[in-house]
């Protein structure tokens, strides 16, 4: 790993709008230049146009579980499962994900796709995601955070915040490395 000052970038934007598929772009570009990329992914799974199912990727070893379900309308989630309004999560990729988070740091290239309210408001989910961020023992951190979370974002000052405004919006490596660079208005 390259001696470099540790930068870190919430992402935020809408629901669907791109924030993992500009993660995965700033990953595949970060392992042509040899960096060592850790963290984890979570593009989700569709049928039928709707997103039904929730991936988690290990970003260095590329192994892929499934984290979470969408729960169905209707549906009564009762015991102790751990879920959201939306989402039935699985406990055993949950261990999984914070095994992969506790080992994850050092690197130049952390993500942490997505950090949401398990973690910041019960203290559930991918908690030593919240550690590897905090260790800045990275080049290069990527959080990404919903807009009605970003009241949590102090935690990470001096962190910058990029609104991925659209689908398909061009970040680079580059861009975000830049001290001068500012997100488009």
């Amino acid at each position: 790993m390259t001696s470099f000052s540790s930068l870190l970038w919430i992402f935020t934007g809408d629901i669907g709008i791109g924030k993992t598929s500009v993660c995965q772009r700033l990953v595949n570009e970060a392992r042509s230049l040899g960096w060592d990329v850790a963290g984890i992914l979570s593009p989700g799974l569709y049928q039928g146009g709707q997103k039904v199912a929730i991936e988690a990727v290990n970003l260095r070893s590329g192994e892929r579980r499934t984290l979470a379900w969408r729960i169905n309308s209707g549906e009564i989630v009762e015991g102790e499962v751990i879920h959201t309004q939306e989402w039935r999560f699985d406990p055993d990729t949950l261990q999984w994900g914070n095994n992969v988070f506790e080992v994850a740091a050092p690197c130049d290239f952390l993500v942490a796709d997505e950090i949401g309210p398990l973690e910041l408001e019960r203290g559930e989910g991918w908690v030593a995601a919240l550690a590897a961020l905090a260790s800045r023992a990275y080049r290069l951190g990527v959080v990404v955070l919903r807009p009605s979370l970003l009241s949590h974002a102090a935690r990470w000052a001096p962190a910058r915040i990029l609104v991925i405004r659209h689908p398909g919006q061009a970040v680079t490596l580059a861009d975000l490395l830049e001290e001068d660079w500012r997100q488009p208005k």
